[in-house]
């Protein structure tokens, strides 16, 4: 089977999109696996499936890295809207639904996509972490020097500690920047850290905010690029009208065989 594929990134973070409106497309796990492999398959953070949904211009569908549907992805959202607008499913404004429900989105004037996210009503925090759900699961915690830290081995210890093991979580290393918030994260489903994650800079904007209640616009800068938090602060656990605002660009398209070796000898060394 030939697939079709368009390949994005969004500030770094990178995904394959297809076209799936038809629903006749279905991928075993270790085909999306294979698929988002960097040295078997094309490469990327996530894979990405468009489909249909009545009431809604379109539907987003998420798998991580590792072939399994996940929570929401805010980048790969993004990507996903760039992406319906030249398949004209929309033009000045476009209502989709993912797994955390309905979103709206449009195209900024500079070019970028504004996605807006779900609202925030709790945060666990603690003297140096927070943890929050921005449509994915996260933990930020805040630090010093965050050029130096081994933000793989640092995540990973997080991750699969006794709490967050079974379900996962994402996380997210801060630190303030002389004109944004600087952020490094390790995703989970990925296992290792991506150059920027849209629900994990949405997080982390959020715990930058002030201590007043009223409208915050949060440059920031991830590895792969700066994003922009748009956003209202009612309290310290409450927070309305979330924009995630960044880029969202198309590499290349092209296509792939489902049956070929590559797939083959990347089966081998998952089943080794």
């Amino acid at each position: 089977m030939q697939l079709q594929f368009w390949k994005y990134e969004g500030a770094g973070n990178d995904f394959i999109l297809i076209d799936n409106r038809r629903g006749e497309i279905q991928l075993q796990t270790e085909q999306i696996r294979w698929l988002c492999d960097r040295h078997f398959g094309i490469g990327a953070d996530g894979f990405i499936s468009l489909l249909t949904a009545e009431g809604y211009d379109f539907a987003m569908q998420y798998f991580n890295a590792d072939g399994r549907e996940s929570t929401m992805c805010g980048n790969g959202g993004r990507c996903l809207v760039d992406f319906a607008a030249r398949l004209s499913l929309w033009q000045e404004h476009c209502n989709f639904l993912a797994i955390d429900g309905p979103h709206q989105a449009y195209r900024m004037d500079n070019g970028w996509i504004a996605l807006h996210m779900k609202d925030v009503n709790h945060i666990e925090r603690t003297y140096d972490t927070a943890i929050l759900n921005t449509g994915s699961p996260h933990l930020v915690k805040y630090a010093d020097h965050l050029d130096q830290i081994d933000v793989k081995a640092e995540g990973r210890k997080i991750r699969y500690s006794e709490r967050f093991a079974q379900e996962g979580i994402n996380v997210n290393f801060i630190e303030y920047g002389q004109d944004a918030l600087l952020i490094r994260t390790y995703e989970r489903g990925v296992e290792d850290e991506t150059l920027a994650c849209g629900t994990g800079i949405t997080a982390a904007a959020l715990l930058a905010a002030g201590h007043e209640a009223r409208t915050y616009r949060i440059p920031v800068q991830a590895r792969g690029g700066r994003l922009e938090v748009r956003f209202k602060k009612i309290d310290d656990q409450h927070f309305t009208d979330i924009w995630l605002c960044g880029p969202a660009n198309p590499v290349f398209t092209g296509t792939i065989d489902l049956s070929s070796t590559a797939f083959q000898e990347f089966l081998q060394t998952i089943e080794s």
